[in-house]
C-alpha cells in the first residue's frame, strides 16, 4: 500500500466510522478492520498506527472479542480507545474490573501535558465517558497520564513501545478537545505526513480509472444523488463519452428533481458524456397502486429500477465495467469492513443486476465517507446544490408517503417538501440541519378551509440534527418559520388541512418515515 494509512480495528463499538473520519480530518488516510482480521494481514498493510475502538462487552469475559498480543510487539504505535484501552492493559498484564461508579456523559479529565497525546490540551478538559469497567491496575511499563474524581486510570502510556490507552471517547464532538488528542496520535506519535487531501484524491482517481478501462465502456447507474454523481463526474473527467449513465426517473424525486439532474449531467450540461433518461414515472404508479406495506413498496421500486436499467443496458450491449457509487459506510455497514452488527443491506454492495452484461465492477468513491464525497464533487465542478443535496432515500418519496403511493399523493408531498426547503433556506437555517424534509401521514380528518367544511391530509414536517445519522435529535425550529410553512402549505397544496411536527429523536424513531 504506498500512501500512509492508520488501521481502526473494530471490538463492535457504535463509534468506529466517527474514529476513521476524524483521523482522515488530519488528512491521513484510515481503514477499519474486524478484530477478527488476521495479524499477518495487518502487517502486510504497513501501517504508521493502529487504533482499537470501543465495544460492548467486558474484556476479562472468556467470550469476548480479543486480539493476539503480538500486535504490540510490532513497534507499531496503538492506540487503545475504552474497550480497546482495557483490551490493551488486560492483554499486557493490567487488571481491569467492574467500577463501583459507571461513567457515563461529559466527565472532567485532568491530563498530564508531558504526554506527547496531550501536548497543547488544557490540564483540566472535559471528556465523553462511556464504561461500566475501569482498569484497576496498569500494565507493567505503563505509567498514567489522566484521571477523572472517579476514575484512576483516564489514560495511560508506554512511551518506550508507543503503546497509549485512554478511557473516554476522543473521537466524539463532546470531548471538547478530541481531534487535538488524535491530531497528537497520528503526528507526535506515529510521525505521518498528512497527504491524504481531496485534490490528489480527484487527479490519482482519475489517473487509476484511466489506467483501469483503457479504451473499454463503462455504464453507472445514475439515481441524480451525491454519491451516484460524484461518481459519474470522476468517470467523466477519465474517460469522457466511453460512460454511459442511465438515469431512471420514477416519478418518486424530488419537485423539478429529475430536470435538474438532466441540467448537469444532459447534453446541455457540464459533462462529456452519453446521458440516457428514462421517464417511468407512470410504470412505478402502476406497480405501486394498491401496496401499502413499507418493505414491499421498497422491493418493488428497487426490483422495477433494475428491470428498466436492465431494458436499458440490453439497448447499449455489453459493456466492459459497470460503475455504482459505493461508498466506504456502504462497505463497513454491509459488514465487509468492521465489526459493528449490519444495519442494512445496501443496494450498491449487495442487489446486482443479473442480466446485465459487463466483465468488472469499478467504484471509484469505495474509499471515501460522504463529507468527503462531497469535498470531491466540489473539486469536480458539480454544483453545490447538487454537492450538498439533502440525504434522499434510494425509494424515494415511496417511504415518505404513508400507505398506497398514488400520483395525486406524490404531487402534495413533492409541493409540500419544495415550501418547507423554500422556507428553512430563507431563514439561513440550511446549513444547520442535518435533514429535513416534508412527509405525507395516511391520517385525513376534518377542517374549516373559507365557510367549508374538508376532509383532507396532514402533512408531517421532519427535521435532525445528527453527527453519524446513527443517532438524531430533532432540531428546533424557530416557531415562526414552523408558522410560515405550515399557512403557506395547507393555502398553497391542494388536499391538505393540517400539518405536523415530529420531534421523535433516533432512537426511537427512524429519521425516514417508513
Amino acid at each position: 500500500m504506498n500512501r500512509e494509512t492508520v488501521i481502526v480495528i473494530d471490538f463492535g463499538g457504535q463509534y468506529n466510522q466517527l474514529v476513521a473520519r476524524r483521523v482522515r480530518e488530519c488528512n491521513v488516510y484510515c481503514e477499519i478492520y474486524s478484530y477478527k482480521t488476521d495479524i499477518e494481514k495487518i502487517k502486510s498493510m504497513n501501517p504508521k498506527g493502529i487504533i482499537l475502538t470501543g465495544g460492548p462487552n467486558s474484556c476479562y469475559e472468556a467470550d469476548s472479542p480479543t486480539y493476539t498480543k503480538e500486535l504490540f510487539e510490532l513497534g507499531i504505535p496503538v492506540l487503545g480507545l475504552c474497550y480497546g484501552a482495557q483490551l490493551m492493559q488486560h492483554i499486557l498484564g493490567g487488571k481491569v474490573e467492574r467500577a463501583e461508579v459507571r461513567e457515563y456523559g461529559k466527565t472532567e479529565v485532568f491530563v498530564e501535558n508531558s504526554s506527547k497525546l496531550f501536548h497543547n490540551v488544557s490540564p483540566s478538559t472535559i471528556c465523553w465517558m462511556s464504561h461500566f469497567d475501569y482498569i484497576s491496575k496498569t500494565a507493567p511499563g505503563f505509567t498514567i497520564t489522566a484521571h477523572t474524581a472517579d476514575c484512576p486510570v483516564a489514560a495511560a502510556e508506554c512511551e518506550e513501545k508507543k503503546l497509549y490507552a485512554i478511557q473516554f471517547h476522543p473521537e466524539v464532538l463532546h470531548t471538547v478537545e478530541g481531534k487535538t488528542m488524535l491530531s497528537n496520535f497520528v503526528y507526535e506519535v506515529c510521525g505521518c505526513a498528512g497527504d491524504w487531501k481531496m485534490d490528489a484524491f480527484v487527479e490519482n482517481t482519475i489517473k487509476d480509472i484511466r489506467a483501469k478501462v483503457g479504451d473499454g465502456r463503462v455504464l453507472l447507474a445514475l439515481s441524480g444523488g451525491v454519491d451516484s454523481s460524484v461518481a459519474a463526474g470522476l468517470l467523466s473527467r477519465a474517460i469522457g463519452k466511453q460512460l454511459t449513465c442511465v438515469f431512471v426517473d420514477h416519478g418518486l424525486l424530488r419537485k423539478d428533481e429529475g430536470d435538474e439532474v438532466e441540467a448537469v449531467f444532459g447534453p446541455e450540461g457540464q459533462f462529456d458524456l452519453n446521458f440516457i433518461r428514462v421517464n417511468a414515472q407512470q410504470r412505478y404508479y402502476d406497480k405501486l397502486a394498491g401496496v401499502t406495506e413499507p418493505e414491499a413498496k421498497r422491493k418493488i421500486i428497487g426490483e422495477e429500477f433494475i428491470r428498466i436499467f436492465e431494458e436499458e443496458a440490453k439497448k447499449i450491449g455489453a459493456v466492459d465495467f459497470l460503475a455504482q457509487g459505493t461508498i466506504y459506510p456502504d462497505v463497513v455497514e454491509s459488514g465487509l469492513g468492521g465489526e459493528s452488527a449490519v444495519i442494512k443491506s445496501h443496494h450498491n454492495v449487495g442487489g446486482l443486476p443479473e442480466y446485465v452484461d459487463f466483465k468488472e465492477i469499478i467504484e471509484p468513491l469505495r474509499d471515501l465517507f460522504k463529507d468527503e464525497v462531497r469535498k470531491a464533487g466540489l473539486e469536480l465542478g458539480i454544483p453545490e446544490r447538487l454537492v450538498f443535496r439533502q440525504p434522499f432515500p434510494g425509494p424515494g418519496l415511496g417511504i415518505r408517503i404513508i400507505g398506497e403511493v398514488t400520483e395525486e399523493k406524490v404531487r402534495i408531498v413533492q409541493d409540500a417538501d419544495a415550501i418547507y426547503r423554500e422556507e428553512i433556506a430563507k431563514a439561513g437555517l440550511d446549513q444547520d440541519i442535518n435533514q429535513y424534509f416534508a412527509a405525507l401521514t395516511n391520517m385525513r380528518s376534518v377542517g374549516v378551509m373559507g365557510d367549508e367544511r374538508t376532509y383532507d391530509y396532514a402533512v408531517a414536517l421532519r427535521a435532525v440534527k445528527t453527527i453519524d445519522f446513527m443517532t438524531a435529535e430533532a432540531a428546533e425550529l424557530p416557531y415562526e418559520v414552523l408558522n410560515k410553512v405550515m399557512s403557506r402549505i395547507i393555502n398553497e397544496v391542494k388536499g391538505v388541512n393540517r400539518v405536523f411536527y415530529d420531534l421523535t429523536s433516533k432512537p426511537p424513531g427512524t429519521i425516514e418515515f417508513e
